[in-house]
Parts: C-alpha cells; structure tokens; sequence
C-alpha cells in the first residue's frame, strides 16, 4: 500500500517584528549621529598612526591654518558658552547684549580679537560662516588671548578637554608659543588632532 504523503503548506513569515526593528535602529542612529563640523579654514593636519580618538563631550579645539592665524572652538554648551562669553568680556572690559550672547551660543568658531568680537557676533549667520579672518586671535609674547579663551573655559567646567588642530605647513614659532602659554597656565594635556596613515608594516 502507498504511503500518504502529507499535503504540503506554504511558510509565512510575519515581518512585522522586523520592520518595526530596523525602522527603530534608524531612527536611533539618526537621532544620536553627530556631523563633524566644516573647518572654518582649509586646514590639513599631519599623518600619524595613532588611532586613540578624541572625546566626544567637553572638547573645546584650536585650529591653526598654514598662515598660522588661530581660531578657537568652544565647547557645544550653549549655558557654558554664556558663562564663558561673559567672563572674557569681564577679562577685556567688553560687553555683549542679550544678541549677541545669543549668537555666541550658535557660532561655529572665535578668529577675531576681543576687541573686534562684538561686530563680528552683529553679523548675519550666513556672513559668520563665511568669515575669514585676516589675523585670528592674538597668540604672541605680549597678547595671549588665545591662552585666555582655554583659561576661562576651564573656569567655567574644570573638565574640559582641548584638541589642537594645525596645519601640516603652519610655522613652528607660532605653535610653539601655544605650547609655551599653555605652560604657563599648568594646562600641559591635550590632543593633536592628525590623520590616520598606514602603518609601516603594512
């Protein structure tokens, strides 16, 4: 007698679990996806192959061009930035209006000096962006107005952490005096932020 086979039944997968999965970890990654910012000057750094990477929160950068004019990044804190705006225009006997402070919180980068500050938060967002400055912020023997952005920022939170971004054609003299002023304020631990290269063996 023949065997009776047993009538087959298509398989149905319920996708819907799935769906609602993926379209989660979308949404998740971008929520929480950071863009590196654009440089506010061409900048390209020297290779290295280190590959330690740079702390995402407190970090508060110096960009240094092939001219060697400095421009200086606060930490992405709009609170601590008020804090930090008002205790520079205390240092330099400026004073910014609720404006200004406002544009302060939202600017990409600082490359004027604080005597030039003020007009430079008067302009438009779209004319800050595009903003070159012709000398950065002062960084010499007799004016370390860059030094003072790093000091009054770690004022304001004592854990913050610089990154230092130069130029792979930028004049040593000029890097060497940040180096020499951070001295001089006992902040002696930061990064230098490079790009990454094979490594010899490869």
């Amino acid at each position: 007698m023949a065997r009776v086979k047993p009538k087959r039944h298509g398989v149905v997968t319920d996708m819907t679990a799935m769906c609602d999965v993926a379209f989660l970890l979308l949404t998740f990654f971008i929520l929480t996806t950071q863009f590196k910012k654009p440089d506010v000057e061409q900048i390209k750094p020297p290779s290295s192959i280190s590959e330690k990477l740079l702390p995402d929160a407190s970090l508060m950068t110096i960009n240094a061009t092939p001219d060697g004019k400095f421009y200086f990044q606060p930490v992405d804190n709009a609170s601590e930035r008020v804090q930090l705006l008002d205790k520079m225009g205390q240092k330099y006997g400026v004073a910014f209006d609720n404006k200004q402070k406002a544009a302060f919180q939202r600017v990409q980068a600082i490359g004027v000096p604080m005597n030039q500050l003020k007009s430079y938060l008067d302009l438009p967002e779209d004319a800050q962006k595009s903003f070159k400055s012709p000398t950065g912020i002062p960084m010499d023997s007799t004016n370390k107005q860059l030094v003072d952005w790093v000091e009054q920022s770690l004022s304001v939170n004592p854990d913050y952490k610089l990154a230092i971004k130069g130029d792979v054609t930028t004049e040593y003299p000029k890097v060497k005096s940040l180096f020499e002023g951070l001295r001089d304020i006992d902040f002696l631990k930061f990064w230098l932020i490079t790009s990454q290269e094979g490594k010899p063996n490869e």
